[in-house]
């Protein structure tokens, strides 16, 4: 089977006007000692769920590969499809479907425990190992132990493990389940295109790190697909994505249940994020310096209708224009950009402090340098007045 088209993706009108990079905003200033050695720029987007741009600094309209925040809407194949009872699915392993976990022993038994009810071996995992698991004490005890780690110590076999059980529930060939002609593969695509509101062939695919499809959207599409998480049942009934919102409020409500299945014990923002502000916000990142949050309007309740609110559901993303900055950039400009969009405040934005200001500390434990937001993100109404 031959290995998946790549399509490039359509270019934002802004993008093909000749738009340089020097020109996007600067988010975050890595300063020693007031001195500043380098800068991240990047992009951030906040809307609603009929698309509407709330507060925007740079390119709304800017295109990108999903990565990981496509994952809480590609496992709505397997909860349509009736796996919750086929494989007796608790909520930490259909929060676990959505993840990019640390690869943490509980993470382990958790994907082991769906294989075990599918009959199926982890060995069936097809995302690799290199790099992981991406938390630090796990893997300096395995290497202490001398063991390898395997894929299911991978950040994305939530992800596949998702269309494994979808294979195995329709007799679809399990070694191939990967390959972007798969059925599995191609449930996974229509399931994020309806929850985007668009068809499978308007999402550009790419490969993505683990070997799976990725598809292209702009930064407001993934803004409006996050408030679409935050409040499923709040869009209008003559929406087509409504037909989605029942799988997408299982999963939801399983990541804000499960923060830890997100992403893990340590070190990790998502994970910060939902446990400084618990039923608040569902935050998921993706590699080259994306993230994107889901934030509630009032808790999970679904009386808080779409637009009724005095806080509508948004969706909020963030993307770093450098990619390698992924950590200090887009943990910094994540929690600012939260702070000035009336999210965090008071003891939940003190609890991310690390995360706000990420510091460099010398030999000594004295800090030499830190990572600062400076931006202003203004809502879109005083940006046109």
């Amino acid at each position: 089977m031959s290995a998946p088209a790549v399509q490039r993706p359509r270019r934002s009108s802004s993008r093909a006007n000749g738009r340089r990079a020097t020109t996007t905003p600067v988010l975050v200033r890595q300063l020693r000692n007031g001195v500043e050695e380098s800068v991240h720029r990047g992009d951030i987007v906040e809307a609603d769920a009929s698309g509407e741009l709330i507060r925007v600094l740079g390119d709304p309209d800017r295109v990108v590969t999903l990565r990981s925040t496509v994952k809480p809407f590609g496992a709505v194949a397997l909860i349509e499809a009736g796996g919750i009872a086929a494989f007796d699915l608790q909520p930490a392993e259909i929060a676990i479907l959505g993840s990019s976990h640390s690869g943490e022993d509980m993470h382990v038994r958790t994907l082991q425990g769906m294989f075990r009810k599918a009959g199926l071996s982890q060995t069936q995992l097809a995302c690799g190992a290199e790099g992981m698991p991406l938390d630090a004490l796990t893997a300096a005890r395995l290497a202490r132990d001398g063991e390898r780690p395997s894929p299911i110590r991978h950040m994305c076999s939530g992800q596949h493990a998702a269309s494994i059980l979808l294979s195995r529930m329709r007799g679809w060939p399990l070694e191939t389940y990967w390959q972007d002609d798969h059925p599995a593969q191609v449930d996974y695509r229509l399931a994020a295109a309806r929850a985007f509101g668009t068809t499978p062939d308007r999402l550009p695919a790419a490969i993505d790190g683990c070997g799976v499809p990725t598809y292209a959207v702009t930064l407001r599409e993934i803004a409006r697909a996050y408030a679409f998480l935050a409040n499923p049942a709040g869009i209008p009934a003559t929406d087509p994505r409504s037909a989605v919102a029942p799988a997408l409020t299982t999963i939801r409500d399983a990541m804000l249940e499960n923060p830890e299945m997100v992403a893990g014990t340590r070190e990790r923002i998502d994970t910060s994020l939902m446990k400084s502000l618990p039923e608040r916000v569902v935050s998921k990142g993706g590699q080259e310096g994306l993230r994107a949050v889901a934030i509630l309007a009032d808790g999970r309740s679904e009386e808080a209708r779409w637009g009724s609110a005095a806080r509508r559901a948004t969706g909020l993303v963030v993307k770093i224009d450098d990619g390698g900055g992924h950590e200090r950039a887009s943990w910094a400009a994540t929690v600012e950009a939260l702070a000035q969009a009336d999210v965090l405040d008071g003891q939940p934005l003190r609890m991310l402090a690390r995360y706000h200001r990420p510091t460099v500390l010398d030999p000594h434990g004295r800090t030499s340098a830190e990572a600062v937001a400076e931006f202003e993100l203004a809502p879109v109404g005083e940006l046109t007045r």
